[in-house]
């Protein structure tokens, strides 16, 4: 991976560790991420008078990747209702490397080197850590578990899918941006058949964050097409997950959150995981 990729997928962690912290508690999360979905086709719909229009085999890569996407929010959701959200999103996060590494090397051919795979492990690990609060593996309930693996399952999906897509495009931002307006227009109609008109009355008066959050949301997963193109679609997506360690670092420094030895063991981790990601 070069220093720039490199660079640019730090930049992209730390964009979605920071809309990440900024979605308002005002909406339930299902209207809140529908609410940031929107906001990214908003923002990706100039483009597409700037792009070209994709082409056979892109086309079923984008419909893959919105159902991967959808499934990925929906159990998402589930989970953050079954648990804590500071549990059940690193947990779902941390394994989805692991699984999409899997699936690179089975369905794409991607061998990485040994330091790639001792990056990801270690990433994965760090990641995984956050979920446990104090170090109880306890802590956090059964359905929350199985919602969060259903989770990780669905972003291991999208990522290979929307990786092989963005290699299969005329270029990574013209995958993109049909694939963030397409998305908008699926999760607005779904929005209505779940629950009805009334979820507009709810999500217009949180525009502007729907808005903040849409940008910083499509502008980081822009850079993470982009870089699945110019290095291996698994490494990439673990090095995504230092998301996790600017969340924790942003959690602290801006919400005064308590740094506990367990936080700074798993932050750690992340670090090692990071550097090995860059030196192979």
């Amino acid at each position: 991976m070069s220093l720039t990729v490199f660079l640019a997928v730090l930049a992209a962690a730390l964009a979605h560790a920071s809309w990440n912290a900024m979605v308002k508690v005002r909406l339930d999360r299902f209207a809140s991420m529908t609410l940031m979905f929107v906001g990214m086709g908003v923002f990706a719909l100039p483009v597409l008078f700037l792009v070209p229009v994709p082409q056979g085999v892109t086309w079923l890569y984008i419909l893959a990747s919105m159902a991967f996407h959808t499934g990925y929010r929906w159990f998402l959701v589930k989970a953050y209702e079954a648990g804590d959200l500071a549990q059940a999103y690193p947990l779902a996060r941390g394994t989805a490397p692991l699984l999409t590494t899997l699936g690179a090397v089975a369905l794409l051919a991607e061998l990485p080197t040994p330091l790639t795979i001792a990056g990801i492990a270690l990433l994965s690990l760090g990641t995984l850590s956050m979920s446990f609060k104090g170090g109880d593996p306890t802590a956090i309930g059964g359905r929350a578990v199985a919602y969060a693996l259903i989770t990780s399952l669905f972003v291991a999906s999208y990522t290979l899918s929307d990786g092989a897509g963005a290699r299969s495009a005329a270029s990574a931002t013209s995958y993109i941006a049909w694939l963030y307006v397409l998305d908008a227009i699926w999760c607005v109609a779904l929005a209505l058949m779940l629950r009805g008109r009334h979820i507009v009355a709810v999500m217009a008066p949180e525009w502007k964050t729907g808005a903040l959050t849409g940008a910083l949301a499509a502008g980081s997963y822009w850079v993470a097409a982009w870089a699945f193109t110019q290095a291996p679609i698994a490494a990439v997506a673990a090095l995504r997950e230092s998301s996790i360690l600017f969340a924790m670092l942003i959690s602290v420094a801006v919400l005064r959150e308590a740094v506990t030895g367990w936080r700074i063991a798993a932050a750690l981790l992340i670090v090692a995981g990071v550097v090995a990601l860059r030196l192979g």
